[in-house]
């Protein structure tokens, strides 16, 4: 059951920001089927802008909404022989009601309807480059409207992307959003749990054949499932060894060996929203000397950087103070010489710790994994600074973090066989990850619910 209250809000502060703009019209389909191959679809899922504004998540859908608050709706029209074969279509008559719009069509008629709707209007919104086609959709009917300019028609006289009005709006999450963050974030914690204990039970039991990546991937997808979630809001890294070095590793075939790390990055979808959890863990429960090091220097730098996550830091400062930690323990290690490579500052200042930590701290999260939103401050004047390939770029000051906002933790080290590297850590790839509600005072952090300090994981393994 949909609660159309919370959607009828969102899209009536999109109205509000047409006002503001000085009138117009702002439209949007959801995503479309894809033909996985003959005579059978991905599974479907729908445009995470359209679903913010409605809530509705069957394919061939449109919105509108106009300045002064008015929304329509085009869906599917009633089929009961369609509907035999692919289930229960709302329709428009059901949708005024059930999605609290103010009118809705058969999309059947959207060719005939949308230019009615655009005509008059000051201007049109739309999000750009996110459909494919859209944009020569929306300036034929806008070419109808043209054509009744002797009629006395107006055209819209500008168009705007969309996705930069409906991105501000999606980068602070309310109660709803937050509610159902949480949720994702304690199914997937669970996930990591049962995968852990099952990598270390198949092991101890001498699993014929020996455990294998998408055998721990299966009981990801299980408990994602069982729960409720509909889906993974990603592929799922579950990478053993020396694969876990390869930052988009996808679950394989590769075995699951006593001694060796497993690096898991796998999250579910639940009610359209995302969540993102990477922890690392011994196959058979029990840390080597060098992997705890490693390990314990990437947990450092993840408790550095969330103790920095709060209200009024801004979106770099996780990154930047995991990134001293990290430089600090490769430096302590060996991985980088001290006698070549100097001090923290100097390893900053010359990018070499880019040899074994080569991404950034953090992303935002919401419906999408890696979720909409400027990284920067929007009204922020802009300097010039260096870029992480040494070239000089204009850029705004970094995103000052509201509370709200969601966003990832995730320090890692990766290191593969290379001249003056010590020997003992060679394929060790390490990474920690969680999701990160930003408040007031500091962050929550809602996937938790899975253990991250190497003797908890060690002791949740044994049992």
């Amino acid at each position: 059951m949909i609660n159309s209250r919370i959607y009828e809000k969102r899209r009536a502060a999109v109205a509000r920001s047409l006002k503001a703009a000085g009138g117009g019209i702002a439209l949007l389909p959801t995503a479309p089927e894809v033909a996985r191959n003959r005579d059978s679809d991905f599974p479907y899922r729908h445009d995470s802008y359209f679903y913010y504004l409605t809530g509705f998540s069957e394919p061939g859908a449109w919105l509108t909404i106009e300045a002064s608050g008015k929304s329509t709706l085009f869906c599917r029209p009633k089929d009961l022989e369609r509907e035999i074969w692919d289930g229960i279509r709302l329709g428009p008559k059901a949708a005024v009601t059930a999605l609290g719009v103010d009118q809705a069509f058969s999309v059947e008629t959207i060719d005939k309807t949308m230019p009615q709707l655009l005509e008059n209007q000051r201007a049109v919104w739309f999000p750009f480059a996110t459909h494919k086609g859209l944009e020569t959709q929306v300036d034929g009917w806008l070419n109808q409207v043209r054509a009744k300019v002797r009629q006395g028609a107006e055209c819209p006289g500008s168009q705007h992307d969309l996705c930069k009005l409906l991105d501000e709006m999606r980068l602070v999450k309310d109660k709803h959003e937050i509610d159902i963050l949480r949720r994702a974030g304690q199914i997937s914690a669970g996930a990591h749990v049962r995968a852990m204990q099952t990598s270390a039970a198949m092991l101890r039991g001498g699993f014929k054949g020996g455990p294998r990546e998408y055998h721990l991937e299966a009981e990801l997808l299980h408990e994602f499932r069982r729960h409720g979630s509909e889906y993974p809001a990603y592929t799922s890294i579950v990478a053993a060894g020396a694969n876990a070095c390869v930052l988009h590793y996808r679950a394989g075939d590769a075995e699951l060996k006593a001694g060796d790390l497993c690096l898991i990055d796998a999250g579910c979808e639940l009610g359209g929203y995302a969540s993102d959890i990477t922890r690392t863990f011994p196959a058979n429960g029990q840390f080597t000397p060098a992997q705890r090091t490693l390990y314990d220097i990437v947990l450092a730098a993840q408790y550095a950087a969330v103790a920095v996550t709060k209200a009024g830091k801004r979106f770099t400062d996780p990154h930047d103070a995991a990134t001293r930690v990290l430089i600090d323990g490769m430096l302590e290690t060996g991985l980088l010489p001290k006698a070549k490579h100097g001090k923290v500052e100097d390893v900053l200042a010359s990018g070499a710790y880019r040899q074994f930590y080569m991404h950034r701290t953090s992303h935002w999260m919401g419906m999408d994994v890696h979720d909409c939103g400027d990284y920067t401050e929007p009204t922020g004047k802009a300097t010039r600074q260096t870029d992480a390939l040494g070239q000089d770029v204009l850029r705004k000051p970094s995103r000052i973090l509201q509370p709200g906002m969601v966003l990832t933790i995730e320090p890692g080290l990766y290191v593969r066989p290379a001249k003056g590297v010590p020997k003992e850590f060679w394929n060790i790839g390490i990474r920690i990850e969680d999701d990160a509600l930003v408040t007031a005072k500091g962050c929550e952090l809602l996937t938790r619910g899975v253990p991250v300090d190497a003797d908890e994981i060690e002791a949740l393994m044994r049992g």
